[in-house]
Protein backbone atom coordinates (compact mmCIF):
# COMPACT_ATOMS: atom_id res chain seq x y z
CA UNK A 1 0.00 0.00 0.00
CA UNK A 2 1.41 3.40 -0.97
CA UNK A 3 1.97 6.31 1.38
CA UNK A 4 -0.97 8.17 -0.21
CA UNK A 5 -3.26 5.17 0.14
CA UNK A 6 -2.36 4.80 3.80
CA UNK A 7 -2.92 8.52 4.39
CA UNK A 8 -6.32 8.34 2.66
CA UNK A 9 -7.35 5.35 4.78
CA UNK A 10 -6.32 7.25 7.93
CA UNK A 11 -8.29 10.31 6.80
CA UNK A 12 -11.39 8.18 6.22
CA UNK A 13 -11.10 6.78 9.75
CA UNK A 14 -11.31 10.35 11.16
CA UNK A 15 -8.21 10.15 13.38
CA UNK A 16 -7.45 12.73 16.05
CA UNK A 17 -3.80 12.86 15.01
CA UNK A 18 -3.83 13.34 11.22
CA UNK A 19 -0.79 15.36 10.21
CA UNK A 20 -0.57 18.18 7.72
CA UNK A 21 1.85 16.11 5.63
CA UNK A 22 -0.70 13.29 5.40
CA UNK A 23 -3.42 15.71 4.31
CA UNK A 24 -1.13 17.27 1.72
CA UNK A 25 -0.26 13.80 0.37
CA UNK A 26 -3.94 12.87 0.02
CA UNK A 27 -4.97 16.14 -1.61
CA UNK A 28 -2.10 16.27 -4.10
CA UNK A 29 -2.68 12.60 -4.88
CA UNK A 30 -6.26 13.48 -5.81
CA UNK A 31 -5.02 16.18 -8.18
CA UNK A 32 -5.34 19.26 -5.98
CA UNK A 33 -2.64 21.91 -6.08
CA UNK A 34 -1.52 23.49 -2.81
CA UNK A 35 -1.45 27.27 -2.91
CA UNK A 36 -0.33 29.51 -0.09
CA UNK A 37 -1.47 32.98 0.78
CA UNK A 38 -0.76 35.12 3.80
CA UNK A 39 0.11 33.56 7.12
CA UNK A 40 -1.03 29.98 7.68
CA UNK A 41 -3.94 30.12 5.22
CA UNK A 42 -3.74 27.44 2.53
CA UNK A 43 -5.84 26.51 -0.48
CA UNK A 44 -6.11 23.18 -2.28
CA UNK A 45 -7.42 23.93 -5.78
CA UNK A 46 -8.43 21.88 -8.81
CA UNK A 47 -10.63 22.70 -11.80
CA UNK A 48 -12.07 25.87 -10.34
CA UNK A 49 -12.92 24.25 -7.01
CA UNK A 50 -11.02 25.11 -3.85
CA UNK A 51 -10.83 24.03 -0.24
CA UNK A 52 -9.49 26.62 2.21
CA UNK A 53 -7.81 25.56 5.45
CA UNK A 54 -5.36 26.94 7.98
CA UNK A 55 -2.18 24.93 8.27
CA UNK A 56 -1.84 23.97 11.94
CA UNK A 57 1.26 25.08 13.75
CA UNK A 58 3.54 24.47 15.51
CA UNK A 59 2.50 20.82 16.00
CA UNK A 60 1.14 20.16 12.46
CA UNK A 61 -1.79 18.05 13.75
CA UNK A 62 -5.21 18.80 12.23
CA UNK A 63 -8.13 19.56 14.51
CA UNK A 64 -11.14 17.20 14.35
CA UNK A 65 -13.30 19.91 12.71
CA UNK A 66 -10.68 20.29 9.97
CA UNK A 67 -10.70 16.55 9.27
CA UNK A 68 -14.51 16.60 9.07
CA UNK A 69 -14.37 19.59 6.73
CA UNK A 70 -11.91 17.91 4.39
CA UNK A 71 -14.02 14.74 4.27
CA UNK A 72 -17.20 16.72 3.56
CA UNK A 73 -15.47 18.65 0.76
CA UNK A 74 -14.04 15.51 -0.85
CA UNK A 75 -17.44 13.78 -0.70
CA UNK A 76 -19.14 16.75 -2.37
CA UNK A 77 -16.49 16.69 -5.12
CA UNK A 78 -17.01 12.95 -5.66
CA UNK A 79 -13.40 12.11 -4.73
CA UNK A 80 -14.45 9.71 -1.97
CA UNK A 81 -17.64 7.88 -1.06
Amino acid sequence: MSKRSKALQRLLSKPNDLTWDELESVMTGLGYELKTSGGSSRKFARSGMAFFIHEPHPQKILKPYQVRGVLEFLRRQGDIE
